[in-house]
């Protein structure tokens, strides 16, 4: 049996919402043809060095799937009978552990669960009746992910590439409270456009995530770089030698972090504390200066690229307290950081405005499931 990722070469990468554009330049950059953005996701072609490649370096992309199967599923049974269909220890043994992840919308069949339990059942009974014994389930950290997706009651089953969500970059081993998601912030990273040539800095830095994202991009090192696994090594035509040269020939392109390049402060001690676990997991993350600074106390930003994320209720409190801290933050932008660039992320839209200053743009992006936005401002 051929499977359709085989036949086509075509994979599908979820997204979060707002950034399939953004997401769709940097495949495209990483060597994938006939991409295609769609709502949470981008549709790409690739051979198997690029898929690799997509999914060791992609900094915006959650998951990359490849499809196996495509039906129509109007009825469980179906699903059922049509998943026994697939020889699933093409994909892992009897001794491995299997999850199945399910996404369900305007079809007949309509709890997403119940859809994962039906194609669960069927893999362990195909297993069953092949071997008389059964894989075991393992939600978290199975060795193969299998994605179910219904839509207008068209199935498609498939594999996860990745492995689990690419988001997950490992470098994060402690973290203040609603962190910022890693896939987020390098998509701030990626639309201030900031190259090194000016400092970055983040005077609320938490658990260090924008900075380390900043330090990724600045010095090429490969998102997946401390991952232990990928997906798609369980497929059954993946080619160890080149996923070995791919592997190398990103990590050959890292380079250093100029002393003083990317910075950081907070005004709480164990967030400095937690920013520099982390970002002591990457290489370069011990060149990131950091200081336990309220942001009302720093001298000034001028002339650099300042990210951030403000306290929003989520984070801090009741929306009235936090209309002074946005007015003072504002002040501080517009009287101490002359010629730079501020890009302020808030999961509270409706803050924004207390900044007093006028912005240059604006662009919704999710954090997990806080629908935030993005706001650039450049400070005269």
């Amino acid at each position: 049996m051929k499977y359709l990722y085989q036949q086509h070469q075509q994979y599908f990468a979820q997204t979060s919402t707002g950034i399939e554009s953004l997401a769709a330049e940097e495949l495209t950059e990483l060597g994938a043809t006939q991409v295609k953005p769609v709502i949470r996701g981008v549709i790409f072609q690739a051979d198997n060095a690029t898929l690799y490649r997509i999914n060791y370096g992609a900094r915006l992309v959650m998951r990359v799937i490849a499809p196996l199967i495509k039906f129509e599923c109007t009825h469980p049974e179906r699903l059922y009978q049509q998943t026994k269909k697939i020889n699933w220890s093409h994909f892992f043994q009897l001794d491995q552990t299997f999850a199945v992840f399910a996404n369900v919308s305007r079809s007949r069949i309509r709890h997403s669960q119940y859809a994962g339990l039906k194609v669960k059942d069927a893999i362990a009974d195909s297993f069953r009746e092949r071997y008389r014994q059964r894989p075991n389930v393992n939600p978290h950290h199975p060795d193969v992910w299998v994605n179910v997706h219904i839509h207008n009651d068209i199935a498609r089953l498939g594999i996860d590439t990745s492995g689990g969500s690419l988001h997950q970059r490992k470098y994060r081993q402690q973290a203040v409270h609603a962190p910022m998601q890693e896939t987020l912030a390098a998509a701030i990273i990626r639309l201030s456009q900031w190259d090194g040539s000016v400092p970055l800095y983040d005077p609320m830095c938490g658990s260090g995530t924008l900075l380390a994202e900043a330090l990724m991009h600045y010095c090429r090192i490969p998102a997946g770089l401390l991952r232990e696994k990928f997906g798609f090594e369980q497929l059954p035509d993946f080619d160890q030698q080149v996923w070995h040269q791919v592997e190398a020939e990103a990590n050959q392109q890292m380079r250093q972090l100029p002393q003083g390049r990317i910075q950081g402060s907070d005004i709480d001690p164990t967030a400095i504390q937690i920013s520099k676990t982390n970002l002591r997991q990457l290489p370069e993350g011990r060149k990131i200066t950091l200081a336990r600074r309220d942001f009302r106390e720093l001298p000034g930003i001028p002339q650099a690229v300042i990210v951030c994320n403000p306290p929003y209720g989520i984070r801090l409190g009741k929306y009235q307290d936090l209309i002074p801290f946005y007015q003072e933050f504002g002040t501080f932008l517009r009287e101490k950081c002359a010629g730079s660039t501020a890009y302020i992320y808030t999961g509270d839209p409706k803050l924004v405005r207390y900044l007093g200053l006028k912005k240059t743009w604006q662009k919704k992006l999710n954090n997990g499931k806080i629908k935030g936005i993005l706001t650039k401002f450049y400070i005269y």
